[in-house]
């Protein structure tokens, strides 16, 4: 059954549709090719399209048009940091700024390899981590995982299983902070005499290292090299 819904959504999704508690959740937190390789849809420079990045067109979410065009430069620069991990976030924003109004990605990933340029052999383009900081502020990726995550846990079963893929550090490290804090029981000082929290385990993890693809995968997928699956057990 197909729900077109967000994760966010979990919770009432399940209830909507009826389901009995879970054998396993699985977050894939990618994207689709065909919406990477779309222009009108804005998340690639290689094809110059608007600066959507929205993953729903319909919702209301804030095109990246409008973070791009109008936020103070300094929101600009912290955004791109906090979401792209960019070092060079104070440069990009001051020449976003000054190249205003910016309507394309083509124009903006031109912008940008202006300001910064590009080093030979350099494998990413200077304006990958841009985008993706605009996409991730777009679409509020990393807010929505954070929320989504316990409603998974909630919906498994005993012995259920939470799987989730993640595509960059960011998504990575909540969800490894968050297994790490399932897997906690008592949290009182420890000094308390006795355990006065209540607190007790929620999850399992299976995985302490992430699983990731092999170089047989990447070389017939070359998308899944930055790919990590983490597994956790509801207790």
């Amino acid at each position: 059954q197909v729900l077109p819904m967000s994760y966010v959504q979990l919770t009432t999704a399940l209830r909507r549709a009826g389901f009995p508690p879970l054998d396993g959740v699985l977050f894939d937190l990618g994207f689709s090719s065909w919406q990477v390789d779309d222009p009108a849809r804005g998340f690639a420079f290689r094809a110059d399209g608007p600066l959507d990045m929205r993953f729903d067109p319909t919702g209301d979410d804030t095109p990246a048009s409008v973070l791009v065009n109008q936020l103070a430069e300094a929101e600009l620069a912290d955004l791109l940091r906090r979401y792209g991990e960019e070092p060079r976030s104070r440069r990009i924003a001051q020449a976003i700024v000054a190249a205003r109004p910016i309507r394309s990605t083509g124009h903006l990933a031109k912008v940008i390899e202006t300001a910064v340029g590009r080093t030979r052999g350099e494998r990413l383009h200077p304006a990958t981590r841009t985008f993706q900081a605009l996409r991730i502020a777009v679409n509020h990726e990393l807010e929505g995982l954070a929320e989504a995550l316990p409603q998974a846990v909630a919906a498994l079963r005993s012995g259920g299983r939470l799987a989730i893929i993640t595509f960059h550090s960011l998504e990575d490290r909540i969800v490894k902070q968050f297994l790490k804090q399932e897997e906690r029981g008592c949290i009182c000082p420890p000094k308390a005499p006795v355990c006065t929290c209540g607190r007790v385990p929620t999850l399992q993890n299976i995985t302490r290292k992430p699983i990731v693809p092999s170089a047989e995968e990447v070389a017939a997928n070359p998308r899944s090299r930055s790919a990590k699956l983490r597994v956790a057990e509801k207790l």
